[in-house]
């Protein structure tokens, strides 16, 4: 079966009698908290040896006998299959057709719509399939409150603005900061924005910022400079362009609401999250040189350049710098001719 939102929680908290589960998508991060998710719900813990095998790429040829043993000391046994893909259609075809109630938790990257294993996993009644897809916007806020609330510590307004428009889309890295911040509270309740930027730490942000506000004001030098910093400063690639994907969306996003009618100011202001208030009057600048169409066409060239950082030994750091400097040009080329 192929699980949407409105199920994924509650099938994550209790899978019932399903046998194998595959978790797919870009965000590696989301992909392993969900198979830890599912590995505490069914076995009670990550580390239990009785209960609990991890299979590596080396090891996929023990899927069926691992999926068949029971546990020495009882109870549910979970799988885990590390870097899980379609040469694995036919072993966890046999899983599913054999008896026993051994969970398997197939770990895989972004697989196409084509792939014999999710086509596998979402047809079968004893069989399930979830996609994770990096999460923005709303979904990216409330992953983010509901950690904070579960510890019972909230963020005021502009700190938590501040940094939703900061951490990755990365469901790992997102839960990293979001840990970071509830040790740093410690019996506060309460953080300001002082106090997120001085936890979070925003040196690596300030210049990943100062680079995708200068490419799409058009400040060619700028931009740069400020890439160089980023990259320096420990920024993956792959997460600069998806920043810049962010970034990007968020300006197409603006331009629609101006296309209903909307000034650029309340666009801007209708964005959730909002734009932060120090960046407002960039951001403004900025929806002047670009309008939808030429927004559409930087976002599929992002994305193009997304899909070739994430090839084995490709140049991600060129391509980002290139990237970067593209946009740069072409909004440069654009000053003294607004967006309309």
């Amino acid at each position: 079966m192929k699980l949407d939102a409105r199920r994924t929680a509650a099938f994550l908290r209790d899978p019932g009698p399903v046998r194998a589960v595959l978790l797919h998508g870009d965000d590696e991060g989301m992909v392993r908290h969900r198979a830890g998710q599912l590995t505490l719900a069914v076995a009670g813990a990550a580390d239990d040896p009785f209960r609990v095998a991890w299979l590596s790429r080396e090891d996929h040829a023990r899927l069926s006998e691992e999926a068949s043993a029971i546990a020495m000391m009882g109870g549910r046994r979970v799988v885990r299959v590390r870097d899980a893909g379609d040469g694995l259609a036919a072993a966890v075809a046999a899983v599913l057709a054999a008896p026993g109630d051994s969970l398997v938790v197939l770990e895989a990257g972004a697989l196409p719509g084509k792939s014999k294993l999710r086509a596998l996993l979402e047809g079968a009644a004893n069989g399930a399939a979830l996609a994770c897809y990096p999460e923005e916007g709303k979904a990216l806020q409330e992953a983010v409150e509901g950690g904070l609330q579960a510890a019972g510590l909230r963020l005021d307004r502009d700190a938590l603005d501040w940094l939703l428009q900061r951490i990755g889309a990365d469901r790992g890295a997102t839960r990293g900061e979001v840990e970071k911040l509830i040790l740093y509270a410690g019996a506060e309740r309460s953080l300001s924005l002082d106090a997120v930027r001085a936890c979070v730490g925003d040196q690596g942000a300030v210049s990943f910022d100062d680079a995708v506000f200068a490419a799409t004001l058009g400040d060619v030098a700028g931009a740069d400079q400020a890439v160089e910093r980023t990259l320096a400063e420990g920024m993956a690639p792959v997460a600069v362009v998806r920043g810049v994907l962010s970034h990007l969306g968020r300006l197409h996003l603006a331009r629609g609401h101006m296309a209903a009618g909307q000034s650029a100011a309340d666009a801007a202001r209708a964005l959730r999250p909002p734009v932060f208030f120090k960046r407002a009057e960039d951001f403004g600048r900025s929806l002047q040189l670009w309008d939808a169409a030429r927004l559409g066409q930087a976002m599929e060239e992002a994305r193009r350049v997304e899909l070739a950082c994430k090839q084995t030994g490709a140049p991600d750091g060129l391509l980002v710098r290139r990237l970067l400097l593209a946009l740069a040009r072409a909004a440069a080329a654009r000053r003294g001719r607004p967006a309309g």
